[in-house]
């Protein structure tokens, strides 16, 4: 355990009560002067540490800040195998997964940042990505095959998982445009991304990296105006530790689906959090936009639909779009 993560234990241990300088010292075996900096630094990254003569220093009750502990405490099932990182900001957590994936890191490893200063979404979008108020992590994956379905079965079952960790902790439903936004009351509150990455070489894969951001709290001077009516937050006012319990549910229930033998126990659940199923939509992509009729999602979580002229087809990649529901 590091040194920060050390003294992020003990103050999250006594999260709302002060703990005098000189005890932190002797229990963590310290300088006052280093504790003193460590506190500082902790307070730069963004913690509320309140320090008071006398008193010591205090780690705000309410606070909400991404954690290795946080997350790692409450990780369950196939979950406790994940290693999270956390890191302030990053450029993206895609890339630093990508990064760690070429210098060897096994299957597992999670990058969570606060912020992200080049977020992507799909076709080369960026990912509104403002410090504080979200969670974005991306999980390094190495499966022993990776037929052409399996982006859509990855992104599906993440889409699953962040619809269940959000129902978990909210009184809200959570449906999924498909193939990889999160909506709730018509807005969207999370955006998934999976990239698959080959070797140099023969060509062959090295690493699939799903991306997972969300919205948990609304930025501070609300979204931005292209935004504004489309994208909404998970929780209407910050609470205690609530993104460390939010990541954690969702790398659990992603985990244990992604281990599981058989899809059988999301796919149904995906169907019926479909919030396109049976509706009319606008397919676009290559440069091209057409009508079409939703009668369903198959087994592969394509997406079945029906044209004007009655010709029939699956679809594996595009974008979607319905009546009040826009990217």
């Amino acid at each position: 355990m590091s040194t920060k993560d050390t003294f992020l234990e003990l103050f999250e241990q006594n999260r709302g009560f002060f703990i005098s300088g000189e005890k932190i010292a002797n229990d963590l075996c310290v300088s006052r002067t280093a504790v003193w900096k460590a506190v500082k630094k902790l307070q730069r990254e963004g913690y509320e540490i309140e320090a008071v003569t006398n008193r010591g220093y205090c780690l705000a009750k309410n606070s909400d800040i991404l954690s290795a502990r946080g997350i790692t405490g409450r990780l369950t099932g196939a979950g406790k195998e994940l290693r999270p990182e956390v890191f302030v900001t990053v450029d993206s957590t895609n890339t630093v997964c990508l990064d760690m994936a070429v210098k060897g890191e096994s299957e597992g490893y999670v990058a969570v940042a606060g912020a992200q200063t080049k977020g992507r979404g799909r076709r080369g979008r960026s990912f509104f990505s403002p410090a504080d108020t979200g969670i974005y992590m991306s999980i390094l994956l190495r499966p022993s095959s990776y037929p052409g379905t399996q982006a859509l079965r990855i992104t599906s079952m993440a889409a699953v998982a962040v619809c269940e960790a959000i129902e978990s902790l909210t009184d809200c439903k959570a449906l999924i445009k498909w193939v990889n936004d999160i909506y709730i009351d018509g807005r969207k509150v999370c955006g998934i991304l999976t990239e698959a990455h080959t070797g140099n070489e023969a060509g062959t894969l090295d690493c699939v990296v799903v991306g997972i951001g969300i919205n948990a709290y609304a930025p501070k001077g609300g979204f931005p105006d292209d935004l504004t009516g489309k994208a909404g937050c998970v929780f209407d006012s910050q609470s205690s530790d609530m993104r460390n319990r939010l990541a954690a549910e969702v790398l659990s229930r992603f985990m244990d689906y992604y281990r599981s033998d058989s899809q059988a126990g999301y796919i149904d659940k995906y169907r019926e959090r479909s919030i396109v199923a049976d509706k009319d939509i606008e397919i676009s992509g290559h440069g091209d936009t057409c009508k079409a009729h939703v009668l369903g999602i198959d087994d592969e979580f394509g997406l079945i639909v029906r044209y004007p002229d009655g010709s029939e087809e699956v679809l594996r990649s595009g974008e979607v779009s319905i009546r009040g529901i826009e990217d």
